[in-house]
């Protein structure tokens, strides 16, 4: 396995991971994520991400060339404030493995190399968030080293398939 950083323009071969990704997301919080956004679109915004001089995307390959997974990360500098010194962090925003490659390390392969980068450039923190149903995220994260210092929680509009009629209404009789 060879893990590199790839341009913006390469950005279309992380499409197929960031489907299914998104997908797994959409599956467990469909009020929060839309549905089959269209490849060209993520490959538009995968490009105008990439594009930042603070992100990069690495990418995990086989000796046959094919995209094992990828991570995405960024450098963030954080000013300080009355109640926290300032950081320089390494967000992580994404991390995908495609299935038949997953527990076998390409996800810490490319936290390392991740992590390598970015003590290299004087990251003091390394983070990221996931999702609560995701305990495959969670697992890698603390075993490399990152542990849960913060819950996020939000609220969201009851959505209009929520606000359907119960069961045992549909189901009385007509007179």
């Amino acid at each position: 396995m060879e893990i590199t950083p790839i341009a913006a323009q390469e950005a279309a071969c992380l499409v197929p991971l960031l489907q299914d990704l998104h997908a797994l997301h959409v599956d467990h919080l469909p009020a929060r994520y839309l549905a089959d956004p269209a490849a060209e679109a993520l490959t538009d915004w995968l490009r105008e991400w990439l594009a930042s001089d603070r992100t990069e995307a690495l990418v995990a390959r086989s000796p046959k060339g094919v995209v094992m997974g990828y991570l995405i990360w960024e450098i963030e500098e954080r000013a300080a404030l009355p109640v926290r010194a300032a950081e320089r962090r390494a967000m992580v925003h994404h991390i995908a493995v495609d299935a038949p490659f997953r527990r076998i390390g390409v996800g810490k392969a490319l936290m390392s190399a991740m992590k390598a980068r970015a003590c290299a450039q004087g990251v003091d923190v390394i983070a990221t968030t996931y999702a609560t149903f995701n305990a495959a995220s969670a697992a890698l994260m603390q075993g490399m080293g990152l542990s849960p210092t913060l819950v996020y929680a939000e609220w969201r509009p009851p959505s209009q398939a929520a606000q359907t009629i119960p069961a045992a209404a549909e189901e009385q009789p007509q007179a």
